[in-house]
């Protein structure tokens, strides 16, 4: 019975299997999602919308990894992220939850910006097909929304005449005048920004400060995401992302799958 079930899961997650089981999630991102087992198929198949790798350049190979130690040669963001996404969605007509949100695959780039990012683009152009694609005529809506973070290229980014992927921002870019085709998601450290983690209600200055972070970016059709906000399973979590909820954020930012998805359907989310 339990075989039978992980079976079925991981059909559900590649397509293969009638949808449903799975509700999307709007509001969930998987955070390091690599570390899932099995990676990306674990996040489909709990409804996440929105995904977390790393990268590493190692030759012409980018390496899916949370550290240089841990690089498995074969462990690539073809094989476990953009090959699976290309199959689920030729399969669900064009998107990767049939009839859901469009997924976000965000890219943190750990070797250096330049090379790391040249070959990126290479790869992801033969995946174009299914992606958010910037181009002389704009924007053009995929399936698959790459978000590029970590060592950011943004200035090689703009010069590209067309180009797979967009830049995450961070709370120093809220002013900026870059679009949101350039800069469609503004993320950043919890614990840098805010003192408060969840005991005893928010502070009313960080709960204004929260509020004019969300406005501001949503002003400029940006999405908002923290990361390092409390993450272990207690009351204290739950207050916070309640005020996360509360104030807008778009994506809360997790590595427990079963507890964020719980946590957003019994918010109604």
């Amino acid at each position: 019975m339990v075989q039978t079930a992980c079976v079925l899961g991981v059909l559900l997650a590649l397509g293969t299997a009638p949808q449903g089981d799975a509700t999307p999630l709007r509001r969930a991102h998987a955070h390091n999602d690599y570390r899932h087992d099995p990676p990306l198929l674990k996040a489909l198949g709990q409804g996440f919308p929105s995904v977390e790798a790393d990268i590493f350049l190692v030759g012409d190979k980018l390496c899916v990894a949370h550290g240089s130690k841990e690089i498995v040669r074969d462990k690539t963001l073809q094989s476990l992220y953009l090959q699976p996404l290309s199959e689920r969605v030729r399969r669900n007509g064009g998107r990767v939850y049939r009839d859901g949100p469009r997924f976000t695959l965000l890219i943190d780039i750990k070797t250096p910006a330049g090379p790391t990012y040249q070959r990126l683009h290479e790869v992801l152009e033969e995946y174009r097909d299914m992606l958010t694609t910037f181009g002389p005529d704009g924007r053009r809506d995929g399936a698959v929304l790459v978000i590029v973070s970590g060592n950011r290229p943004l200035e090689q980014m703009q010069a590209q005449e067309v180009r797979y992927a967009a830049c995450d921002g961070r709370l120093t870019d809220l002013d900026s005048e870059f679009s949101a085709d350039v800069i469609p998601m503004v993320s950043d450290h919890w614990g840098r920004n805010f003192t408060w983690r969840g005991e005893g209600p928010m502070p009313p200055e960080e709960r204004k400060k929260l509020d004019e972070i969300v406005l501001k970016s949503h002003a400029k059709g940006r999405l908002v995401r923290f990361w390092a906000t409390p993450d272990v399973r207690s009351a204290a979590r739950e207050t916070v992302w309640r005020e996360l909820l509360a104030a807008g954020v778009d994506l809360i930012n997790t590595d427990d799958l079963e507890g964020l998805r719980r946590f957003l359907l019994e918010h109604g989310q």
